[in-house]
């Protein structure tokens, strides 16, 4: 009989134990539960945001891709003027030196000889 009474107390202690270690399992449970839900609510809002930002590079690389192609333009206009004004400067350049000085000595002497003339000198 002492021995049904031991077992008896063995047995209730057994299920007291299996009772108090169920409580932190079914809340270790609930918290699973709660982190799965929050990982799917994180990847329904992140897998849009992650879609439009793919998007967004996309369009800024076309636009990149445009002012890469404006920039190249724009120095090959900037070679293409700087070609110009040498050739300018090169063929007109001179001559206009040239006529510019040809004048400027044609005035001095016939400054000269007029103030020779009006002057008496």
């Amino acid at each position: 009989m002492i021995g049904d009474i031991a077992g008896l107390i063995a047995a209730i202690a057994f299920v007291a134990l299996v009772g108090l270690l169920a409580v932190p399992l079914i809340k270790l449970g609930k918290v699973f539960d709660a982190a799965t839900q929050t990982l799917e609510e994180i990847t329904e809002h992140t897998v849009p945001i992650l879609d439009e930002t793919s998007t967004t590079l996309t369009s800024a690389n076309v636009q990149l891709t445009k002012v890469d192609t404006v920039t190249t333009s724009a120095a090959e206009i900037t070679q293409n003027i700087s070609a110009l004004i040498g050739i300018y400067s090169a063929t007109f350049g001179g001559p206009l030196v040239k006529v510019a000085a040809f004048s400027y000595g044609v005035r001095k002497a016939f400054g000269n000889a007029f103030s020779k003339v009006k002057g008496g000198k």
